[in-house]
């Protein structure tokens, strides 16, 4: 597909409700690049953890960003200082630790600032996370909000938990994602929500191949317009 015919895709929604995956198949498909914004956050977070800072406190968060890069790549690859720590922010404690600090304004402009500027002159992005279709891609062509079912959403996390060897009850999962959805769903700044523009996919009871496909032909309609 030529420049001249790609687009820029925005994907929001809940965790757990498969974003990543779901991006990095169509990015694959339509030979784009997929970011996950919210491994941008969990660097953050990892990098406040490594340096013994308040995660409630912007200030000490922000300013251990100011000698620091942070690379996001294709397929969910994102550097720290040229270091690919791709598997190393998935833990728990960063995972919690991203959703502390993305209360914060500064932090939240800074990650957008990285995306934009990334997206600024060039189509054929596919950016996920929880305010892409607002904040970080608001001209993309074509905008998805992705949910599921609480309880949905809780299995397919417990089994990637479980491929990365934490041992978690479904009980547990289902706390935290609906613990989650209250933090995201209700902050100050930039909550998430489904803009008007957004297209709706519940993907409760469909595969990821049936929501890539869905996404697809919503972008191939969108480029032959």
């Amino acid at each position: 597909m030529s420049e001249k015919t790609k687009i820029n895709i925005a994907i929001d929604g809940p965790s757990g409700a498969g974003k990543s995956s779901v991006s990095q198949k169509i990015a694959k498909k339509l030979g784009y690049i997929s970011i996950n914004t919210g491994s941008i956050y969990r660097v953050i977070a990892m990098n406040a953890i490594n340096n013994k800072a308040n995660l409630n406190n912007e200030k000490e968060v922000i300013d251990l960003l100011k000698n620091v890069v942070i690379e996001p790549e294709k397929n969910d690859v994102i550097y720290f200082d040229g270091v690919n720590v791709s598997t190393l922010i998935r833990t728990k404690e960063i995972s919690q630790g991203a959703s502390a600090v993305a209360k914060h304004k500064l932090v939240r402009e800074y990650v957008v600032n990285i995306c934009q500027n990334l997206a600024k002159n060039k189509k054929g992005y596919v950016m996920d996370g929880r305010d892409t279709t607002f904040k970080i891609l608001p001209f993309a062509e074509v905008k998805i909000f992705l949910t599921a079912s609480p309880e949905a959403r809780a299995k397919r996390r417990q089994q990637q938990n479980e491929e990365l060897g934490e041992k978690d009850t479904y009980d547990k999962v289902l706390k935290d994602i609906k613990d989650r959805d209250f933090q995201d769903m209700n902050r100050k700044v930039d909550p998430l929500h489904k803009t008007e523009d957004a297209i709706e996919i519940d993907c409760t009871n469909l595969t990821i191949d049936d929501v890539v496909n869905k996404i697809i032909a919503l972008a191939k309609k969108v480029i032959n317009e």
